[in-house]
């Protein structure tokens, strides 16, 4: 046996192991340590122990030449589909649309008729939310007619969780049968024309983290989930976002409804001044740290995407300001105007 010290942290799910040993037999194959390195792995470094030469090293071994597929998996297909065929067990819904309430906007849920509710540390397998204003529930039920399954309460990258399981409630979601998406978050206004409590109709976006190589698709790409090079041109449906604009003004929203580009930064601090700065100049109009991996994956599962941000407050853009953003706010503007991002998503589901 040669044993192989893993030196600084592991990152495996949404767990950090400190130092650690791991003990494997020459000849043996990869499989003896697939319980280990089954999920992704952010950052690994290897050295040989004391008394084996440095060339001996686990990467190096002869027989384990797949290493790098290992770190590199995406979505395990089978994974997924034992939560979903756990959820289908529980409940009779077979949801066709699924919504994703972002910060404050757990009230999306409110107008679902028959809930069935599922707190996500009782579902195998299925990560936690840890932020306020996230009640961590899958509450499947019926609204406007519709068989819906609601993610109350999302993951966030900058919770430690990896861009998989930041996106693995829409893999199980999508496997649960869903041809629709509808996701909503709490944003900054970026643009000087829009105000806290406006809602902002998504058409486009700019991910930070993803064009930074932090991106939900890296790796091996199984095409029982979606193509290897999914289109992004189209990904919030321009005929949903037709429908959900027409559906605010007749409500009467006119004065307070947008449609703009959000860009995703990956949080949890807020964003400089130069940062904001940049994310104008890219043409942003709001800012938040979510929506961006969940839109992709759903879009390489070939679900049509709805986003929905409303504007908790405005950004600071300016040096000599004395103002500070504060999550407080965000909760805040999120429950007073909440009750018309649910009045626009529950006829938007009733009209599809």
């Amino acid at each position: 046996y040669i044993t192989y010290v893993i030196k600084s942290s592991v990152l495996i799910g949404s767990y950090s192991l400190p130092n650690r040993i791991i003990t494997c037999k020459k000849g043996f194959s990869k499989i003896h340590l697939g319980s280990f390195f089954k999920y992704h792995i952010s950052f690994i470094e290897l050295k040989a122990p004391h008394g084996h030469a440095s060339s001996d090293t686990f990467i190096q071994h002869p027989t384990v030449s797949s290493f790098h597929n290992i770190i590199m998996e995406g979505h395990n297909y089978g994974e997924v589909e034992a939560i979903k065929d756990y959820l289908l067990s529980k409940t009779a819904v077979r949801p066709t649309i699924g919504i994703v309430c972002g910060s404050g906007l757990g009230g999306l849920v409110e107008n679902v008729e028959n809930k069935e509710e599922f707190k996500y540390e009782d579902i195998p397998g299925f990560p936690r939310s840890t932020v306020k204003g996230h009640a961590g529930k899958l509450v499947f039920g019926t609204l406007s007619g519709k068989q819906v399954v609601c993610l109350q309460g999302r993951f966030h990258f900058y919770e430690g969780h990896g861009m998989l399981k930041c996106t693995l409630p829409v893999r199980v979601m999508g496997l649960l049968g869903i041809k629709t998406m509808v996701v909503t978050n709490a944003a900054g206004g970026v643009n000087r024309d829009f105000n806290v409590g406006d809602i902002m109709v998504i058409k486009d976006h700019v991910g930070f983290p993803t064009i930074a190589g932090n991106h939900p698709l890296t790796g091996l790409n199984d095409e029982r989930f979606g193509p290897r090079f999914p289109p992004m041109n189209q990904v919030y449906d321009s005929s949903y976002q037709k429908l959900a604009l027409e559906i605010a003004n007749e409500a009467g929203y006119s004065s307070f409804i947008r449609n703009g580009c959000y860009c995703m930064f990956s949080g949890p601090t807020y964003e400089t001044v130069a940062e904001l700065r940049l994310a104008a100049a890219l043409g942003g109009d709001a800012v938040g740290m979510s929506t961006v991996p969940e839109v992709i994956v759903a879009s390489h599962m070939g679900i049509k995407c709805l986003g929905l941000s409303l504007i908790t407050n405005k950004c600071i853009m300016e040096y000599d300001s004395s103002e500070e953003p504060n999550h407080a706010e965000v909760l805040e503007a999120g429950r007073k105007a909440s009750k018309y991002v649910l009045d626009i998503v529950t006829k938007f589901v009733g009209k599809l």
